[in-house]
């Protein structure tokens, strides 16, 4: 019984002790305007609409003020809402509590259980959803090398513990299947993956099939599907990266994974309009290069005594185009990025990274001098290969022309092998070097 008691007198205390609320004046499409706030907002404070037929809070955030009203959108359907309807103001930042036993579970982008294993267990420490990336000055360096299981990534893209990396390629490519290899196989004590904007099949398939229970034992989901509101969708990333940031003080190591990013900015850019905001490029407000690097800026390493969070960022790239603005912005902002290709899809290698674009701007230090004259090495013949290869599917090429270009005819397909790398497959990364010192006919010492 005193147990219940402590419990029932920590909940009364976070109720507040009254209420500020105004009330809505216009309702156009999902935008809500709201009068009588005070000086009681900001932007991105929370309001819940109170409908008094339905007797459901509905959440709403801040987003803009015209005219000495406030603009709301929300985080779920309007139904119910009229002109009048009581908008409670809430006096706190909007915060999450994560705990240790939030691994396994899969959760909404506001915290909520959504996959029927009951209450999502509630901790002591709030993180705020719209932290500040660490001080520039307090943060330690990037760590050791970090095992993602991936052949391609571990050898030609070597990722060090709170790198951040980003996977861009147009859809359909792979970037799913190969953020749930590294999910199931990497060596990080934590994944938190975030589904931004998700299609609603795919979540369970993606859960069951490429995760596994393995994999979803020690990670955290969040998922927002594609049907439901730009907040919701925005606020899973938000999401994702307070519950990894809630690990790394807790000095953990984290893997961090979200898909996409560009659903991310597809959603800062429904909401900025809604707003009133001008379109810049390809439609999208100003605001959304602002919020994608203080999203991005939050993962990587922490200050003294905490951990660090490995970022991977999908990027999908429209139209085939990586330089398009999204991409752009992305690949200026995180320390490398791999690069998958239809055209390599399409001839049926998978994962389809094309190591010949891709970087890794943690290379070469985070590799011993064997490792990288391995990766110099298969560079240069894959290199070499397709700079020739018009001249050898045509046939024009002469066996003996070129001892580099014969070398590499010679060891093409097993580096295509290498590469290659079906999803319930993987290896460390001093297997990785080995088998690739091992396509180029060269020994190698277990690092």
């Amino acid at each position: 019984m005193d147990r219940v008691a402590e419990k029932a007198v920590v909940a009364i205390d976070r109720v507040p002790p009254f209420e500020v609320y105004g009330r809505v004046t216009k309702i156009l499409g999902l935008l809500v305007e709201m009068t009588g706030f005070g000086e009681n907002l900001s932007i991105g404070s929370m309001v819940h609409l109170r409908p008094p037929k339905t007797g459901r809070d509905i959440p709403c955030e801040v987003v803009g003020f015209r005219d000495s009203q406030a603009l709301l959108l929300p985080f779920g359907t309007l139904e119910g809402v009229g002109l009048g309807c009581p908008a409670i103001i809430q006096q706190s930042a909007p915060v999450i509590f994560p705990d240790e036993r939030w691994l396994g579970r899969v959760i909404n982008a506001l915290a909520e259980p959504i996959d029927g294993k009951g209450p999502l267990s509630r901790g002591g420490h709030p993180m705020p959803l719209r932290n500040k990336a660490p001080e520039p000055h307090a943060r330690q360096r990037m760590g050791g090398k970090l095992d993602l299981g991936v052949r391609a990534v571990n050898t030609f893209l070597s990722t060090c513990q709170g790198q951040r990396m980003g996977i861009f390629s147009g859809s359909g490519v792979g970037k799913s299947v190969l953020l749930s290899m590294m999910a199931r196989y990497t060596q990080a004590d934590v994944t938190v993956i975030g589904l931004v904007g998700e299609r609603g099949r795919e979540v369970q398939e993606f859960l069951e099939d490429d995760l596994g229970p393995d994999g979803l034992a020690r990670s955290v989901v969040i998922v927002a599907t594609g049907d439901e509101p730009a907040l919701m969708r925005r606020q899973a990333a938000y999401t994702t990266l307070s519950t990894a940031e809630y690990f790394r003080a807790q000095g953990k190591n984290v893997l961090c994974l979200i898909d996409s990013v560009t659903r991310f900015a597809m959603a800062q850019r429904e909401i900025g309009l809604s707003a009133g905001e001008p379109p810049t490029s390809k439609g999208y407000p100003p605001t959304t290069f602002g919020e994608l690097a203080r999203l991005l800026e939050r993962a990587g390493p922490g200050v003294q005594g905490e951990g660090s969070i490995t970022g991977i960022f999908t990027v999908l790239v429209e139209g085939d185009d990586t330089n398009e603005p999204i991409s752009d912005s992305v690949r200026g902002i995180v320390d490398g990025h791999i690069v998958m290709e239809r055209k390599i899809a399409e001839r049926g290698r998978f994962p389809a990274i094309n190591v010949l674009k891709s970087i890794s701007r943690a290379m070469p230090r985070c590799l011993s001098p064997e490792q990288n004259m391995l990766v110099t090495k298969a560079k240069q013949l894959l290199g070499r290969y397709e700079d020739m290869a018009e001249l050898i599917r045509l046939g024009a090429y002469r066996k003996g022309t070129d001892r580099e270009v014969d070398e590499a005819i010679a060891r093409y397909p097993k580096l295509e092998a290498f590469l290659s790398q079906y999803k319930e497959d993987t290896d460390t990364i001093n297997d990785s070097f080995a088998k690739l010192a091992a396509c180029l006919d060269l020994p190698y010492t277990p690092q």
